[in-house]
């Protein structure tokens, strides 16, 4: 039985201390605002800042891919988790970093993470308490990473998983990036998709507020991934996140992320791409 990821505002409230929550904020391109100045304005008690592009590989070419089990397991050490210690990821709102967060742990070994539903403005309309200023000091302690590479997924497994017809790529992009209708947001990034995805534009997993639907409303949504092997992709690795989260949420057990996704993809002039409704 999948165990869903999901903590709401009104049960972590009552669990105040039983979890470190990390504030995984980010920005999606286009939009505007400052993660960092956000959390010193609010944040949730005992929050520390998880950074997405800090958590992250500095050298990679594409933005904030997954980083080595070192770097990973040296900066959870410095905000004082180990792979044992509760987290729970949480964003301003909603939860997109939050997903990108919570698979980052579990891909590196990490027992006990889950994802703050509807992200900070949940918990405010819930009446939880907020601290301000900086994140208070932690004492380092050891993080053991053991990667779980089967959750990530590279070019080469996207290759593959076009000629396994057990396999489904679920884009995690808007319809009109999937249908190269509207032009991708990063420069020198070609227009359209991976030949036999499908379109799962991640606003759909989500209401107006941010939450997520209901489980049963997502195993309906996604029941084109049940009894296959899932590789979720998106722009850059995070909203596909949202997918692989919704999907556990739904019930359908893990999904492999493409952390390259279409700014690898799309960049790359060897790779296949399509264009139209798919």
């Amino acid at each position: 039985m999948t165990i869903s990821p999901l903590v709401d505002a009104a049960t972590l409230i009552s669990e105040v201390g039983r979890f470190i929550p990390l504030d995984a904020s980010v920005l999606l391109p286009g939009q505007k605002g400052d993660p960092d100045a956000a959390f010193s304005q609010r944040h949730l008690p005992g929050a520390q800042r998880f950074d997405i592009d800090v958590f992250a590989d500095p050298d990679s070419p594409f933005p904030h891919t997954v980083p080595g089990a070192a770097r990973f397991a040296r900066l959870m050490g410095a905000l004082g988790v180990s792979e044992d210690v509760p987290v729970v990821f949480y964003d301003g709102r909603g939860s997109v970093g939050a997903c990108r967060g919570w698979w980052l742990a579990r891909l590196f070994g990490h027992r006990n993470a889950r994802i703050l539903d509807g992200g900070l403005e949940a918990w405010l309309k819930a009446g939880g308490p907020v601290e301000e200023g900086a994140a208070s000091a932690k004492e380092p302690v050891l993080f053991r990473p053991r990667p779980r590479y089967g959750l990530l997924a590279g070019s080469g497994d996207v290759r593959l998983a076009l000629e396994r017809k057990g396999s489904l790529v679920l884009d995690a992009r808007s319809a009109g990036r999937f249908a190269a209708t509207v032009p991708e947001p990063r420069p020198g990034v070609r227009s359209g998709h991976v030949p036999s995805a499908m379109s799962m534009d991640w606003t759909r997993l989500v209401d107006e507020s941010g939450c997520f639907l209901p489980a049963s409303e997502l195993k309906q949504i996604l029941g084109a991934a049940a009894g296959r092997s899932v590789i979720a992709t998106c722009g850059s690795g995070l909203t596909a996140a949202t997918i692989v989260a919704a999907l556990a949420i739904a019930g359908y057990g893990d999904a492999a992320l493409y952390d390259g996704s279409w700014a690898e993809w799309g960049s790359d002039p060897d790779a296949p791409v399509v264009t139209g409704e798919g």
